[in-house]
């Protein structure tokens, strides 16, 4: 396993960290405004196609920058760094999305790559989070097509999104099932729009459903389907939720660094106190060791890793580094002193945005289940392992 990156790779790591340059002169701006107008997205927008970084999770015949996982890992690592969740605007549909048919791509998936419109995934619930088999929202069947009903939490980006990925359970079978749903379609609406400890630059509205007429060519991927094409996009953003709080870990580690090499207190750099030194070295520790074990495990799937070990080990990576950016970004807010408690600091902003990332995507809780399961099935080689074990080789283990 050489994990030396190539020319291109440095090339696409130049170009993700001048975009996140680009970006971060916004930061403020999203902070004091909740965040950014219309026109300053468009901005962004553009200088994203400029870079060639929209869609890098999707393949390049349908406009998409065709990237690896290591690759997109990288892109992400560097948007890591941004306040205020700015990476979001760097668009890159779910991965689910690759189920459509040739009329639902034409019609979602390829404007979605162009960024010409927008998707949001609604999965949550009032009672179901964790747990998706108390999903309550429900698609009828009826003349050509299905009526939805229900209820949906933590939409993510749901206010800027045209169109919704909602899983719902087909009656009477209560059949898991996802669908493509235009947000203007009569009786979906939004039901209220919380205000959360992060200052994310786009919000998470709750949607209601009511009397929600879809046809049958709503449907992505197939009736039943719903909880595989969901539980893929899970491992996905497991993986670049992990890469991101390694950047953020190493921009606020940074900024701490440098505060305290000019800050002098009883005569000295505080940065010269061993209190101060342990607090670094830790930090230190804490990115270089969830760096390696973030590309480990994209490479690992790249390689064709079996899918029920890459659900494990991404929920290994994303309890990891989640975790570890929480300690890291505490420590830099810490030494900053007072200064770190200012919302003009970036340490403060990354404080709040971290937070989230032990709970979205699943929740520390949910990743450490996940990971004692793949033990308890399967024991401890296969998820400790370097280089894992490809899906062809894994042809008859149980699930």
């Amino acid at each position: 396993m050489d994990l030396t990156l190539t020319a291109d790779q440095e090339d696409l790591r130049a170009r993700a960290r001048a975009l996140t340059e680009t970006i971060k002169a916004h930061e403020e701006a999203c902070e004091a405004g909740n965040g950014l107008p219309a026109e300053t997205l468009h901005e962004i927008a553009d200088r994203v196609r400029e870079l060639r970084l929209n869609a890098i999770n999707m393949p390049a015949e349908w406009g998409g920058q065709g990237l690896s996982v290591l690759d997109q890992v990288l892109v992400q690592e560097e948007l890591g760094r941004l306040t205020n969740a700015l990476w979001d605007a760097v668009w890159r549909p779910a991965n689910a999305l690759r189920a459509c048919t040739t009329e639902q791509r034409d019609g979602y998936l390829i404007p979605a790559i162009r960024g010409e419109r927008r998707d949001c995934f609604a999965v949550t619930e009032e009672g179901a989070g964790s747990d998706p088999s108390l999903i309550h929202t429900t698609a009828e069947r009826v003349d050509r097509g299905f009526r939805i009903d229900g209820e949906k939490w933590f939409v993510t980006v749901g206010d800027v999104a045209d169109f919704l990925i909602v899983l719902a359970m087909v009656m009477p079978e209560r059949e898991p099932t996802l669908f493509l749903v235009d947000k203007e379609t009569p009786g979906v609406h939004v039901l209220r729009t919380p205000r959360y400890m992060h200052t994310f630059v786009y919000e998470h509205p709750e949607f209601g459903f009511e009397d929600v007429r879809v046809p049958e060519t709503a449907v992505l991927g197939e009736v039943g389907g719903g909880y595989d094409l969901t539980r893929d996009w899970f491992v996905e953003e497991r993986l670049m939720i992990a890469a991101r709080c390694v950047g953020a870990a190493e921009r606020g580690l940074g900024a701490a660094v440098e505060f305290a090499a000019g800050r002098e207190q009883f005569g000295a750099p505080i940065i010269d106190y061993q209190l101060i030194q342990g607090m670094v070295a830790d930090s230190v520790v804490d990115i270089a060791t969830n760096r390696a074990l973030v590309r480990q495990v994209a490479w690992e799937a790249d390689q064709g890793l079996d899918r029920r070990l890459l659900h494990g080990k991404a929920a290994v990576v994303k309890l990891s580094a989640s975790e570890a950016a929480g300690r890291v970004v505490d420590r830099a807010l810490q030494i900053h002193g007072g200064r770190g408690y200012m919302r003009e600091n970036p340490c403060e902003r990354l404080y709040r945005d971290l937070r989230v990332d032990r709970i979205w995507e699943g929740t520390s809780e949910i990743q450490r289940v996940i990971v004692a399961n793949e033990v308890r099935k399967r024991g401890l080689d296969d998820i400790l392992s370097f280089g894992g074990r490809p899906a062809a080789a894994a042809a008859g283990v149980p699930a």
